[in-house]
């Protein structure tokens, strides 16, 4: 299932990277929400992304927006991820690939890399943009852009 902007976001669980079980509910449709999908903790440029974010993150705050950082790794990767570059936002554990599905995140490379999207989600639970491409950094100025964008038209 591919989401579209205007699709409203799916409801998942998933367990945080310190151990905690996670509801997307508690936070998607009570505010903005930004959830991006990366291939894999401690590589090049999904280190660069989520320290892009990190370095980032009260913008997003003071947009009302929580940041979600996903993929595959396990819980312990995102622990040890976390810790090592001081990341404030939700790293949730996507071992069984099933968030992925549901967002409709595809693979890059003929099926060999996990896709790297980002998702834009409104305080009613709208998909309002999304973001694909392989440029790690670029995922933070856009996200930021979208988020300000709509903030504006309200």
């Amino acid at each position: 299932m591919d989401l579209k902007i205007g699709d409203k976001a799916p409801s998942f669980l998933a367990v945080d990277a310190s151990g905690t079980p996670f509801d997307s509910k508690s936070i998607i449709g009570k505010k903005p929400v930004v959830i991006y999908f990366y291939p894999k903790d401690n590589t090049p440029g999904c280190t660069m992304q989520a320290c892009g974010f990190r370095d980032s993150y009260e913008d997003f705050i003071d947009l009302g927006a929580e940041v979600i950082g996903v993929s595959s790794d396990s819980v312990n990767s995102h622990k040890k991820f976390s810790n090592q570059y001081k990341l404030p936002f939700i790293l949730l554990s996507d071992s069984d690939k099933k968030i992925k599905k549901l967002f409709g995140v595809p693979d890059k490379l003929f099926g060999l890399l996990p896709g790297r999207v980002t998702y834009i989600i409104n305080k009613e639970g709208i998909i309002t943009m999304i973001f694909d491409s392989v440029l790690a950094t670029k995922h933070i100025s856009i996200a930021l852009e979208s988020l300000k964008k709509e903030s504006y038209e309200i």
